[in-house]
C-alpha cells in the first residue's frame, strides 16, 4: 500500500512552483481571481511575504495541489492520503472532498485568520518524546503551554504564551542536557487553545462550503484516523486549527494499515524522515557492528507553521541518467541506485588496479581497490554516491560539513537502510575550531550508529571528541597488541598537524574522557598505545580547502614521518595516501611511485550522477579545463584569511569574494565604506540592501540558538561587517546546489584542476557526459589506467 503525504506550512520558499505554474494556467489565472495577486509572483518572487501566514498557506496550497496534478498520470493512485496541518487541505482536495478552488478559498481564509491571531510562541523540543514533554509540563503547574505536534518519538512541538513556552523549556533542558528546544519564528501559537477564536471563526466559514465524501481514505490530524464514512467533514476539521497535530499517530496507523511505501510533496524529506523514524521502532535490532536506527532515530527539520526545511524535494522528477533518490520504504531496500550496480561479493576477484597500493588498505576498507571517494561538503557526496560505492566493491565517505546534526542523522539513517549489514561506509568530520559542542555531539552520534571510519578534515591540531571517535573500542588482542576499532583517517597538508596524528592521543585528553565516562580505563590504555589516525592523507593542491601545496614535495616527507613514527610505535603502522588533482590515470600512477598506499578523489565526484549538487553545476562542471580554477576567501573561516579553491569559469564569485575580503581588512565598519562601493555590493554580491542581510543573518542565529553571535556583533562593528559578508558565501552555496539559474554568477563551487584534466581525458568518450560519469566508473577508469601506465613504464 501507497500513502500519499503532504507537507505544510515551513516548507516554503521563494521560487518555489517554478516548475509546475507555467504547466497549469488555467489554475494559476483562478487562483489569480481567488486571492487578487499573481500567484506566480507571490510563489517566484514573494520574498518576506512568504513568511505570512496570509501568504504562505495558500501559496503552499497551490504549488503543492500543482505538483501532484503533474505527476498524477505517472504514479498510481495513492491508497490513502494525509497532510500536516495545511497540508491536509491538499489531501482532502485528492480524494475529492473538495476541488482546487475550493481548497483555494478555504485555505486563503484560514491564512487569514491564523495570521490576524497574534501574541504567543512556539518551540520545538527535541530529543524529550512526547511522555517527558507531557511529564515536565504536568510538573510545570502551566495551563498556558500545550503540545501543539506530537510530529515523531523524538520531536515534539510546544505552543502557549511566550512566557509559559520560556518556562518550560528552561524546565526541559534543565532536566537533561541531551534535551534541545529550538524556538520557532511564528507570529501566534499555532494549534493551542490561543488559536480558538479562529477556530470558531473558520468553523463558520466550513459550514457555508460544500465538502463531498471522501473517495479515499484521508487521515484526519485530529483523530490520526479516517475521516468517518458518513459523517461530516467539517465537524473534524474545524477543530483542526487549535487541535494537537497527532503525526506520530498517523504514521503508527499507517504502518498498522498495511503502508509500505510514502510518496511526500513538499520542499523538504521532513515527513518521509518522520515516516522512517516511526517504521524504524518495529524493525528486528541490526546485526552487531551496524546502526539501529530505533535507537538513534531521525530528527528531521520540525515541521510547523513558518519553519523552512532544508532538505531538497522529493517528488522531483527522474532526470534521465540520473540516480533517482530511494522511494521512502522502509522494508526492502529498492533504491535504483543500489539496484543498478553489482553487490560486492559479485565483483571481478583481481580487476586491473587492483594490486596496487596497500592490501592492508584495500583489507580493512573492504574495498576493491586502494582508492576511496573522499567526502565532499553539504552531502554533494551524498548518500547515494557512498550506497553506489559500495554496492560496486568500493568506498565512499558521506559529505557532512554544512549539514545540521538532524541532516547527518537523516543520512545515516538513509545509509542504514539501502545497504546490507555490516556494508563498508564513511562519515567526514569536519572540524569547527568555534563549535566544539556540535563536533562532540557529531561524534556521539557516529559511536550511537556505529561509524566505523571517519575522515577527519580541517584540523590543525587533535581535539577531545576526535580522540574520543578513536578510542572509543579500542582495547588489546590476545597477544598484547593494541587494536583500534574506529578507523581515522586524516587528511593533512602540514608536517606539524601530522605528527600530532601520527602519535599517540595527548595523555591529558584521555584522562579527560576518564574521567567523565567517556572511555573506560581499558580503552584509555589502549588507544594510548596507538596513532591518532589509522590513515593519513596527504592534501595537496585541491578543491575546496586547501594550502596549495604540492603533492611531490609533500607526500615524500609525510612518508618519511611515518615511517620514523612507525619505527617507535607498538601498533599497526599508519597508511599514507594522496589527495589533490588526481583527474588522470597517470596522476594516480604517480602517486602510488611516490609511495602513497592509496588514493582519494574529489572533484571529479562532483560531476557524476550521485553527486548532491544541482544539474547547473554539474553542466559547469563538465565544460572545465585545467585552467578553470582559481583561489578565493573560505566563507567559514573568512576573518582568518583562510582560502578554497573554486570555479572561476562562469561565475563572478572569485572577484566578488576577494573585494568582500579586501574591504573587510581595509575598513572597521561597514559605514566606512563609500556609498558608491556599497550600492555595488547591494546590487551584485547580495542583490538586496546590506540592512535586510543583516536583519536575515540576525534572524538566522537567533532561529538556531545562537543569540550571543548576535549580541557580539552588535557590540562589534568589525563583527557585524564579517557577518554581513559572511552571508554572501552561504548564499552563494545555496544558490549553486540548488542550480537557481537567476542567481549563477554567484555560483560558488568548490574545485580543483584535477576536473578540468578529467574533462580532457574522457572528452569523445562515452563519459564525456556527466550522466554517465557513475562514481564506480570514475574508479575504474583512474585505477585500471594507473596500472597500464605503471605497467607500460616498467
Amino acid at each position: 500500500m501507497r500513502a500519499l503525504l503532504f507537507a505544510g506550512q515551513g516548507s516554503q520558499r521563494q521560487g518555489m512552483g517554478a516548475e509546475v505554474l507555467d504547466a497549469f494556467p488555467e489554475h494559476c489565472a483562478l487562483a489569480d481571481d481567488i486571492l487578487g495577486l499573481s500567484i506566480r509572483e507571490l510563489c517566484l518572487h514573494g520574498g518576506d511575504r512568504l513568511r505570512l501566514t496570509r501568504y504562505a498557506q495558500p501559496a503552499l496550497f497551490t504549488v503543492h495541489a500543482l505538483t501532484y496534478l503533474a505527476g498524477r498520470e505517472e504514479q498510481r493512485e495513492p491508497d490513502v492520503v494525509a497532510g500536516h496541518s495545511l497540508g491536509e487541505f491538499n489531501a482532502l482536495m485528492v480524494a475529492g472532498v473538495l476541488d482546487f478552488a475550493g481548497g483555494l478559498r478555504l485555505v486563503a481564509e484560514r491564512g487569514r485568520l491564523m495570521g490576524e491571531a497574534d501574541g504567543g510562541a512556539m518551540a520545538a523540543v527535541l530529543g524529550a518524546g512526547l511522555t517527558g514533554v507531557e511529564r515536565t509540563l504536568a510538573a510545570s503547574g502551566r495551563t498556558d503551554v500545550e503540545v501543539a505536534n506530537d510530529n515523531s518519538a523524538t520531536q515534539v512541538v510546544i505552543s502557549g504564551t511566550a512566557a509559559g513556552v520560556s518556562a518550560v523549556t528552561a524546565l526541559l533542558t534543565a532536566g537533561d542536557p541531551a534535551i534541545r528546544c529550538v524556538p520557532l519564528p511564528v507570529s501566534a501559537a499555532f494549534h493551542s487553545r490561543e488559536m480558538a477564536p479562529a477556530a470558531r471563526a473558520f468553523a463558520a466559514v466550513l459550514a457555508g462550503t460544500p465538502l463531498a465524501p471522501p473517495r479515499l481514505p484521508v487521515i484526519s490530524n485530529v483523530t490520526a484516523r479516517p475521516y468517518p464514512p458518513g459523517e461530516p467533514v467539517a465537524a473534524l476539521l474545524g477543530r483542526q486549527i487549535r487541535s494537537r497535530v497527532r503525526w506520530t499517530e498517523t504514521m503508527e496507523h499507517l504502518l498498522d494499515s498495511g503502508v509500505d511505501e510514502v510518496t511526500e510533496i513538499g520542499r523538504g524529506r521532513t515527513l518521509t524522515g518522520f515516516w522512517r523514524e516511526a517504521a524504524a521502532t518495529r524493525r528486528a535490532p541490526a546485526a552487531p557492528g551496524r546502526a539501529t536506527p530505533a535507537s538513534a532515530p531521525a530528527v528531521p527539520a520540525p515541521a510547523v507553521p513558518g519553519r523552512a526545511t532544508p532538505a531538497p524535494a522529493v517528488a522531483a522528477p527522474a532526470v534521465p541518467g540520473r540516480a533517482t533518490p530511494a522511494p521512502a520504504v522502509p522494508a526492502a531496500p529498492t533504491a535504483p541506485v543500489a539496484s543498478a550496480v553489482p553487490a560486492a561479493s559479485t565483483a571481478p576477484a583481481e580487476p586491473a588496479g587492483s594490486g596496487l597500493g596497500s592490501a592492508r588498505f584495500r583489507e580493512v576498507y573492504r574495498s576493491r581497490y586502494a582508492y576511496a571517494a573522499g567526502s565532499m561538503f553539504q552531502g554533494i557526496a551524498s548518500t547515494d554516491l557512498v550506497v553506489r560505492m559500495a554496492g560496486a566493491g568500493l568506498f565512499g565517505f558521506f559529505g557532512t560539513g554544512g549539514l545540521p546534526l538532524s541532516g547527518i542523522r537523516a543520512a545515516l539513517d538513509d545509509i542504514g537502510r539501502r545497504l546490507p549489514p555490516g556494508a563498508p561506509y564513511g562519515m567526514n568530520l569536519l572540524h569547527d575550531m568555534t563549535d566544539s559542542v556540535g563536533e562532540r555531539a557529531t561524534v556521539d552520534l557516529f559511536l550511537r550508529y556505529g561509524v566505523r571510519y571517519v575522515e577527519a578534515a580541517a584540523f590543525t591540531r587533535v581535539t577531545a571528541p576526535l580522540v574520543l571517535y578513536r578510542a572509543k573500542g579500542a582495547h588489546r588482542d590476545p597477544g598484547g597488541r593494541p587494536v583500534a576499532v574506529n578507523q581515522v583517517l586524516a587528511k593533512v597538508s602540514r608536517p606539524e598537524v601530522a605528527r600530532q596524528f601520527l602519535a599517540p592521543p595527548p595523555p591529558e585528553l584521555l584522562d579527560r574522557l576518564r574521567a567523565e565516562g567517556a572511555l573506560t580505563a581499558e580503552e584509555a590504555a589502549a588507544a594510548a598505545a596507538l596513532p591518532v589516525a589509522s590513515d593519513l592523507c596527504v592534501e595537496s593542491d585541491s578543491g575546496g580547502h586547501t594550502d596549495g601545496g604540492v603533492a611531490l614535495a609533500l607526500l615524500p616527507t609525510f612518508v618519511r614521518l611515518r615511517d620514523r613514527a612507525a619505527a617507535a610505535a607498538d601498533g599497526e603502522p599508519v597508511r599514507v595516501g594522496a589527495a589533490g588533482g588526481i583527474g588522470t590515470p597517470e596522476a594516480a600512477a604517480a602517486c602510488f611511485l611516490l609511495g602513497a598506499d592509496f588514493v582519494l578523489t574529489g572533484s571529479v565526484n562532483q560531476c557524476s550522477p550521485q553527486a548532491g549538487t544541482s544539474d547547473a553545476v554539474k553542466d559547469l562542471l563538465a565544460g572545465l579545463d585545467v585552467q578553470d580554477v582559481t583561489y578565493a576567501p573560505a566563507g567559514d573561516l573568512f576573518e582568518l584569511g583562510s582560502r578554497v579553491q573554486v570555479v572561476r569559469r562562469g561565475t563572478l564569485f572569485p572577484a566578488r569574494a576577494n573585494q568582500l575580503y579586501e574591504l573587510y581588512r581595509r575598513h572597521a565598519r561597514l559605514e566606512d565604506i563609500d556609498a558608491r562601493t556599497l550600492a555595488t555590493l547591494e546590487r551584485g554580491c547580495f542583490g538586496r540592501p546590506l540592512a535586510e542581510v543583516w536583519d536575515r543573518t540576525a534572524r538566522h542565529y537567533r532561529d538556531t540558538g545562537r543569540p550571543e553571535i548576535v549580541h557580539d556583533a552588535e557590540r562589534d562593528p568589525k563583527r557585524r561587517m564579517a557577518l554581513v559578508f559572511k552571508w554572501y558565501f552561504a548564499e552563494s552555496s545555496r544558490a549553486a546546489l540548488a542550480g537557481a539559474k537567476e542567481n549563477s554568477a554567484n555560483f560558488q563551487v568548490h574545485c580543483g584542476p584535477a576536473m578540468g584534466a578529467f574533462n580532457r581525458l574522457v572528452e569523445g568518450t562515452a563519459l564525456e557526459s556527466w550522466r554517465r560519469r557513475d562514481v564506480d566508473a570514475i574508479a575504474d577508469l583512474l585505477m585500471t589506467g594507473a596500472a597500464e601506465v605503471l605497467a607500460a613504464a616498467r
